[in-house]
């Protein structure tokens, strides 16, 4: 007697874990209606807290972080272009006080 191997989508995982999370319902009530193991619950409820909401997405860990890493340049050049315009505005407003 071989059974297929359910496939969930990462939004009814996200949903199951919030049903626990911020409804307050226990695993046994969800894992009951949504008829799922307990112990695949507490699989999603441990990786949820531990990785977040970007847990279940179908990205890989490179592109999520290459994605990262390209925000965080962006935010860098802002920084700095703000920093030169603050550089320039305090070296006009020295030569104004003398």
């Amino acid at each position: 007697m071989s059974t297929t191997r359910r496939k969930f989508s990462p939004e009814f995982k996200l949903e199951a874990v919030r049903l626990v999370t911020d409804q307050g319902q226990t695993i046994a009530e969800v894992s009951r209606q949504l008829d799922l193991n307990p112990g695949l619950l507490h699989q999603w409820r441990a990786a949820v807290k531990a990785n977040g909401q970007l847990t279940f997405t179908t990205k890989s860990t490179d592109q999520l972080e290459s994605e990262e890493v390209r925000k965080l340049r962006r935010d860098l050049k802002v920084a700095r272009e703000e920093r030169d315009i603050l550089k320039k505005a305090l070296g006009f407003f020295a030569k104004l006080k003398h």
